[in-house]
């Protein structure tokens, strides 16, 4: 079992876009796919059609996501997962929840291991070939659980100065807190599969002439590798996530998989790319 951790402490660079339909990608090449979403913001656990409640009194995910995961010993990876129809083949998926953002304190407070998913995950380590972590866009207890966690890990930026600021934070936490605390588990360093550029306009002159001028420039300053895929900022990618089902008067979020929504279109070839890339990266295939 390999695990990926998708992270970058600035928000807006399309992680969760690219969590979700990489993890659908994946899983079109006939791997077990577990996804497992550590952001407070839930937008993982809502964009693989989990969250169809229209009222939080019909919440049915806040007595049983991640935070369950981390807290309690005896709560397993069976147990919280569920089943996600957001892409065919479905995908299994451990939701998180807004309730997540109050619990960093108690988990602290009650000094709960960050090796508790890596715990938990071993115990279905036979039942999947590929976790993808979602990660908060901060420097918490959450986004370090992520990385101590993970084996790989995959930064999207849009390239864009601010979010390449941004990447300070990610080397100085990865090498400050992160790769030390992986030592202490006899863990090896995390290793970077790359900054996958994202969110990138689509415009002849940008891809021709500023987006390769971005990607070694980015390259060179950071000390990072870059990822050969890209994954452009297309209509369709907004629109799969928006579905809704109709239900009598209601309107029931229904997302769906890039290649449930468009597969010919160029986003399903781009993730689909992406996937080859990261499977041949981490020695699946």
């Amino acid at each position: 079992m390999k695990t990926i951790a998708v992270y970058h402490n600035k928000g807006g660079v399309g992680k969760t876009t690219i969590v979700v339909n990489l993890a659908a990608a994946i899983r079109k090449q006939g791997q077990r796919v577990l996804v497992v979403d550590l952001d407070a913001q839930a937008n993982t656990t809502f964009a693989t059609g989990l969250i169809k409640f229209q009222d939080e009194m019909l919440d049915d995910i806040k007595d049983n996501y991640i935070y369950h995961i981390i807290r309690y010993e005896t709560d397993t990876i069976s147990k919280i997962t569920r089943k996600s129809l957001f892409s065919n083949p479905e995908i299994e998926v451990v939701p998180s929840h807004i309730n997540l953002t109050k619990a960093e304190r108690e988990l602290n407070d009650l000094r709960v291991s960050p090796t508790r998913l890596i715990q938990k995950l071993k115990q279905v380590e036979d039942g999947y070939d590929i976790v993808i972590i979602d990660t908060p866009p901060s420097l918490n207890l959450f986004a370090l659980i992520a990385l101590i966690t993970g084996d790989y890990l995959i930064i999207p930026s849009d390239l864009k100065p601010f979010a390449n600021q941004g990447l300070v934070n990610v080397k100085e936490f990865i090498h400050e807190q992160v790769n030390p605390y992986r030592e202490m588990l006899n863990k090896l360093p995390l290793k970077i599969l790359g900054i996958l550029p994202s969110k990138i306009p689509t415009n002849y002159r940008f891809v021709t002439h500023v987006l390769p001028q971005r990607i070694a420039a980015t390259s060179e300053r950071y000390e990072l590798p870059i990822l050969n895929s890209v994954i452009y900022q297309r209509e369709e990618l907004a629109k799969c996530i928006e579905q809704v089902q109709i239900v009598g008067d209601l309107e029931i979020p229904d997302p769906r998989s890039v290649f449930e929504f468009n597969p010919d279109g160029n986003s399903a070839k781009e993730f689909e790319s992406l996937a080859m890339e990261v499977l041949a990266k981490i020695g699946i295939i």
